[in-house]
């Protein structure tokens, strides 16, 4: 009788996001309505589980590496209320593993939120679920409204890094043995503390954060696998070369560790560049919600005191357009030589939206994603 279970068997796999693809590929805030879009456009996502489960079905089917989910508690306002109806991340996670079975599925989580122990307790019984495909995304919390609805101060900058850390090492112990221990910290303490069953995934399962700052950059090399960068809607490709590249030197230099670097990007689709753009404006300018990206940015101190007002309003456009990501506009071909790019420039991974969620996504499966095949990216 062979002493091999079936978790043991699933352990010798490596993590989607760990593929040997030029270019991953995931999907963006499919948990919430609106996306990624802060846009009153006909066909913009609402917060159903048909239309959240259709989605991921359509990552399988590309064989996307990840499929990440944005933790959100209250809305953004404006006539959109931007993301204010949706699904939370840990059971939106259970449930999406449990009907896929290639993708990478993540749980985004905020620190203040929810303590480690629990944390550690719901990643390990969805890595379970997904056989070994869980992830988590890890969120200081930086809307203050949304943490203030928890009764928890929000902490200064610096200090949300090290309620992390702590945070993090507990679960790391937690998912490495069975035996218990105590953990005596500033922010959080554990006593006879211990996990049973461990997660599929070896050492631990994957674990992502989008520090920027100098702490979050500490951070995130030091404990996480993959690093989300942001652009604030930059196509630059020097300069995001030079990004990617800093990012992953200050990993090996630091911390001796290989990290992945991924980013956002928005994707607008037409048959030829000139209908690509015209739609573009059209769910921007013409229909964009303007006061949900004011709050947006505002609550991340960006406003005229801190950018000149012609850059702020591009930084607003693209924001409004999905989420402050790089922009990928144009026909499929463009758009396979866009994603192209992104690869040359360094970037290991890149989480896509569209503005019109499931329609688009669905147009870029039949016209764009053969494409990024026969382009030798997947």
């Amino acid at each position: 009788m062979s002493g091999i279970t079936p978790a043991d068997s699933l352990r010798t796999k490596a993590h989607p996001v760990h593929s040997d693809r030029v270019l991953r590929l995931g999907t963006f805030s499919t948990n919430l309505s609106s996306g990624c879009a802060m846009s009153n456009v006909d066909g913009a996502l609402d917060a159903s589980w048909e239309s959240t489960s259709r989605l991921a079905r359509m990552a399988e089917e590309m064989s996307f590496e990840a499929i990440v989910p944005v933790g959100r508690w209250r809305g953004f306002g404006g006539p959109t209320n931007f993301n204010g109806s949706g699904f939370e991340a840990y059971t939106w996670a259970a449930g999406i593993g449990a009907q896929t079975s290639y993708s990478g599925v993540f749980a985004t989580s905020h620190v203040p939120t929810i303590h480690p122990l629990l944390a550690a307790k719901q990643a390990a019984t969805i890595d379970h679920i997904t056989g070994g495909r869980f992830a988590l995304n890890i969120v200081n919390g930086w809307h203050q409204p949304e943490i203030e609805m928890f009764g928890a101060p929000q902490l200064e900058h610096d200090a949300r890094y090290a309620t992390a850390a702590e945070w993090v090492e507990i679960m790391i112990r937690l998912w490495a043995s069975e035996e218990p221990f105590t953990y005596e910290g500033k922010y959080f303490q554990v006593k006879d503390a211990s996990l049973s069953p461990l997660p599929i995934q070896r050492p631990r399962p994957v674990l992502m954060n989008a520090g920027q700052s100098k702490a979050g950059r500490e951070f995130a090399t030091k404990y996480c696998d993959v690093v989300f960068i942001t652009t604030g809607g930059d196509d630059d490709l020097a300069a995001l070369k030079d990004q990617v590249a800093a990012v992953k030197k200050y990993a090996r230099d630091e911390h001796q560790r290989e990290v992945q670097v991924w980013a956002n990007a928005y994707v607008v689709q037409g048959d030829t560049e000139e209908d690509a753009n015209d739609f573009y404006r059209h769910y921007v300018d013409d229909l964009g919600d303007w006061e949900a990206v004011d709050n947006v940015l505002g609550s991340l101190g960006i406003n005229s005191q801190s950018l000149p007002m012609e850059k702020l309003l591009a930084m607003k456009r693209h924001w409004i357009a999905g989420w402050g990501g790089i922009p990928v506009i144009g026909t499929p071909e463009m758009i396979t030589d866009k994603l192209g790019n992104l690869a040359r420039a360094g970037l290991d991974g890149v989480l896509l939206s569209w503005a019109r969620y499931v329609e688009d996504m669905e147009r870029f499966r039949s016209e764009a994603y053969p494409l990024l095949a026969e382009a030798g990216l997947r």
